[in-house]
């Protein structure tokens, strides 16, 4: 018999240049690594800052970030108030930035959220970088069904400097989202209702129908301007991100799904009816994925930037005076203050999440525990890319220590990018621009 040497969890490939790649978890590393339970990542995104209102109005109980603190302990502004039952389970991080948001667009903030990359072309052929939750789905799709689930308002990628999408290809290019409720189920849970022998040859069958049209695109590419040739890599993204999808389907199709109780979800919800059913349905549908563990890795767009999409118009539909986009502009208290409500909306809907992702438990704790929740937005005030409201929650299980307003001056977004993938057990050198972890009190010593 040939014996083998045990790997070290920790262990990387290494290559020219000095570049270093982290193994996936193998056999080599022993049971008691192969047998952890999941550790999943969940990047929950809004558009147009968060209300930090002026002193001036007299309401600073509405800013997002807590601005009070009483005997140690920080105090929910009434803004993020909802969340409160979950104060030892989250942590606001104030002081946070990207090195290349002051130098762009301010309507690009959403795109570079996950990457951190200057949005100047950083590889020929390519608009940004590889997004977080990639480098983790990199990492974590050969234990699930599903490499990622990229969701948002809106369906598609919407178009370069206001995207529908915050997902960021290998390669930069961004990933298509979804946003119907029914076609996120059927993908994900619809598997177990046919024959295996019929779900295969299906599969198949689109394998080689992606494949064929993938070639032919190809061939078109070559023969298109630089306008439609942007279209056209946008297009084969899609094609490789559906690809992707079905080949992981394949490898999993003799593997039956988890039992679970669909009972409470309304797939007929749509962006276009009414606000909270809608993000409620989205939010349980990735809370049930978690569950099964078809990925450990997703993205969800509540907003896009400048007014682009249906959900500008949600604080209408809320009873507020103007539209979201509108509403961010506000100079006045009142203008302000409908700002800090929709704010208060969108925490009760974080919070329900996070309430799903409680009741469903692994083998050691509730599945939040195991779940890194990063929820933001790519600017503070109105196109302000500095002090970038950031929330991260859950992953006590992973090492993390909530119930804190942590704030260190200014500090890396991608910082905080790096740490979220070491608490993951992702043991990266280095992500986008990144000069370190956060050493803190969020994350302990990464």
């Amino acid at each position: 018999m040939k014996s083998f040497r045990k790997l070290d969890r920790r262990a990387f490939l290494r290559g020219a240049g000095g570049v270093a790649l982290a193994l996936p978890v193998l056999d080599a590393m022993g049971a008691e690594v192969t047998a952890k339970v999941p550790r999943r990542f969940c990047a929950i995104y809004t558009a147009n800052g968060m209300s930090l209102p002026r002193e001036a109005h007299g309401i600073d109980e509405w800013s997002w970030f807590p601005r009070v603190e009483k005997n140690g302990e920080f105090v929910f502004g009434k803004s993020t108030e909802p969340l409160a039952p979950f104060r030892k389970s989250l942590s606001f991080l104030g002081g946070l930035y990207h090195p290349s948001g002051p130098k762009s667009d301010p309507h690009v903030c959403s795109d570079m959220w996950l990457t951190g990359a200057p949005l100047h072309n950083p590889k020929p052929g390519s608009y940004n970088s590889v997004g977080l939750d990639q480098i983790i789905a990199l990492h974590t799709k050969q234990h699930c069904r599903q490499p990622s689930l990229v969701l948002s308002i809106d369906a598609g990628t919407g178009f370069l400097s206001r995207t529908g999408t915050i997902s960021y290809s290998l390669e930069g290019r961004p990933i298509p989202a979804e946003n119907s409720p029914r076609r996120v189920f059927d993908r994900l849970f619809r598997g177990d209702r046919s024959s295996l022998a019929s779900q295969r040859d299906d599969l198949r069958r689109r394998i080689k129908l992606v494949d064929a049209v993938a070639e032919n695109a190809r061939a078109l590419n070559q023969q298109l301007g630089k306008t439609d040739r942007e279209r056209m890599d946008q297009y084969l993204t899609s094609l490789n991100e559906v690809e992707s999808r079905l080949t992981a389907s394949e490898r999993w199709i003799d593997v039956p799904l988890k039992r679970q109780d669909y009972s409470h979800l309304n797939l007929d919800a749509t962006s276009e009816g009414e606000p909270a059913e809608y993000y409620r349905n989205m939010f349980d549908l990735i809370a049930l994925a978690f569950d099964a563990d078809i990925t450990r890795s997703v993205t969800f767009m509540l907003n896009r930037e400048d007014g682009m999409g249906i959900s500008d118009t949600f604080p209408i539909k809320l009873g507020l005076s103007k539209t979201h986009h509108n509403l961010s502009h506000a100079e006045d208290k009142g203008g302000q203050l409908a700002f800090a409500k929709y704010d208060q909306f969108l925490s009760k809907q974080v919070a329900h999440f996070l309430d799903r992702l409680t009741t469903y438990k692994d083998r050691t704790g509730s599945v939040l525990d195991n779940t890194v929740v990063l929820f933001g937005s790519g600017a503070s005030t109105t196109h302000n890319p500095r002090n970038l409201p950031t929330l991260i929650a859950g992953g006590t299980g992973l090492g993390l220590k909530h119930g804190t307003y942590w704030r260190n001056g200014e500090t890396r977004m991608s910082n905080v990018h790096l740490s979220i993938l070491r608490t993951l057990g992702i043991e990266m050198e280095s992500f986008a621009d990144s000069t370190g972890t956060v050493n803190g009190s969020v994350f302990g010593r990464v």
